[in-house]
């Protein structure tokens, strides 16, 4: 089951390499192809829509050929991707290369939990659903690694060359050998026993809830509840997620609110900018980078801590404390960066301040790595109701991605016309969770998918 959840997991190391490796190139692609913040903003964010759109289609992918074979389809998206985006002739279709890989990573953000929810023991799903956050975060972490290490042995210049290839071409190449790993993976595990038993293939899914729920568990009765349920729904169409006073149904409206202030506290600002963002402060490229493989570190943590509770004490205490800690560390982050001076190439920040920032700035990825950046994912493979999971947690997807591409796009921009007044926007997006998930987000915890209405 541990390895079954890692497999489909390794979509999500993928969605975090290849989300955040752009991060490193950043300095290397405004002097390789000379463009300013908005063109770099647009490279860095075009993925995110790409992204939006494959979180669309993952759903309906999913209920059409199955959850592994979508898999396999995103592990080859990625590794195209890859490929393309370490070649690029200009900076337009390096821009093409990244939409393609947004493509993958929004199919991965779907497919994991939407499979890993449906094929883990009630009892362990919350704790394995985790797998997906703690995938991302590995990549994250992996790719902000390799951009330090690409970037020491080109001299601390991205674009300085390595075996005749500029550095920050290997930074976003180097995606396509996990890429491989993915759909090697991918082929060594079973499809989903729900899908299965949907497809008319009951002898397999009885197979595979007997190698995941034990030799203890009632086959029949469980092929039973499975086809009872799907018995009373049919293939999930856009009008089904349709009713209510605002277009679509409460539930749906509450799985798009908590995707939206995941994003909207500004957390992949950290992992698409810090570079940037510490450049601007005054600290030079190569020790940006290390600060910025110092930040996902902290969040391996978090989300360990996250894994480790989530099961024990639930969703909605997670994320309440994590909003809390969210909204104190930005509003300190938000005061620190009122003190810096200058503009562009030329600004400063004081050493006491520069502390007081870089410390705010752990402080929030651990708070939001324990916290929403798993339970947000947690959530979305469970709340939904069974006749429109996939669906429904393709738009709710599909909304994180919009969300983090507005934040993407507008960040150069805000940080140039007042970086504490950014920061102080966040800080107030992560106060206003605070009561959506008090009064919005129903505690899912040792609930059965079945029971989600």
């Amino acid at each position: 089951m541990v390895f079954i959840s890692a497999a489909a997991a390794m979509g999500g190391f993928l969605f975090g390499y290849d989300s955040a490796v752009i991060n490193g190139a950043v300095t290397g692609i405004q002097k390789h192809f000379g463009v300013g913040n908005g063109e770099t903003a647009f490279v860095v964010a075009i993925a995110l829509l790409g992204s939006a759109a494959g979180a669309v289609v993952a759903g309906w992918l999913a209920d059409h050929y199955g959850r592994v074979r979508t898999m396999l389809l995103a592990a080859v998206l990625f590794a195209i991707s890859g490929v393309g985006s370490m070649f690029p002739p200009s900076i337009e279709v390096l821009g093409m290369w990244r939409v393609l890989g947004g493509i993958a990573i929004g199919i991965a953000s779907v497919i994991a939990p939407t499979y890993i929810a449906e094929v883990a023991p009630t009892a362990y799903r919350g704790r394995l659903a985790s797998f997906q956050q703690m995938a991302i975060v590995l990549g994250i972490t992996v790719s902000q690694l390799a951009n330090w290490a690409l970037n020491q042995a080109a001299d601390g210049q991205s674009t300085n060359h390595l075996a005749g290839v500029q550095a920050w071409q290997w930074m976003l190449g180097v995606e396509t050998v996990p890429a491989l790993v993915y759909g090697l993976m991918a082929l060594s595990i079973p499809e989903s026993p729900r899908y299965l038993i949907a497809d008319n293939r009951e002898a397999q899914a009885r197979k595979v809830l007997a190698e995941v729920e034990g030799s203890g568990v009632d086959l029949d009765a469980r092929v039973a509840e499975i086809r009872r349920v799907l018995n009373t729904e049919h293939k999930p169409r856009l009008k089904d997620l349709l009713g209510g006073r605002f277009g679509l149904l409460p539930i749906v409206w509450i799985g798009i609110g908590a995707s939206v202030f995941q994003q909207f506290v500004g957390i992949n600002v950290i992992f698409y900018y810090s570079s940037f963002l510490w450049q601007s402060v005054g600290i030079d490229e190569s020790n940006s980078l290390l600060i910025s493989l110092s930040t996902s570190i902290v969040n391996v943590v978090g989300t360990v801590v996250a894994m480790l509770l989530v099961d024990r004490i639930g969703r909605k205490p997670l994320a309440l404390a994590g909003s809390a800690g969210m909204a104190v560390s930005l509003a300190l982050a938000a005061w620190a960066f009122s003190f810096r001076q200058g503009t562009g190439d030329s600004a400063t920040l004081a050493n006491a301040y520069a502390t007081t920032a870089l410390i705010a700035a752990h402080v929030f990825v651990f708070c939001f790595a324990f916290s929403w950046g798993v339970v947000v994912w947690v959530l979305l493979g469970e709340m939904f109701p069974n006749r429109i999971r996939a669906l429904a947690l393709s738009v709710a997807a599909s909304a994180q991605w919009i969300a983090n591409w507005a934040i993407t796009v507008t960040f150069p921009n805000l940080s140039d016309w007042n970086l504490s007044a950014t920061y102080v926007i966040y800080a107030c997006f992560a106060l206003l969770s605070i009561p959506f998930v008090a009064f919005c987000i129903k505690e899912t915890k040792g609930k059965a998918l079945e029971e989600m209405g």
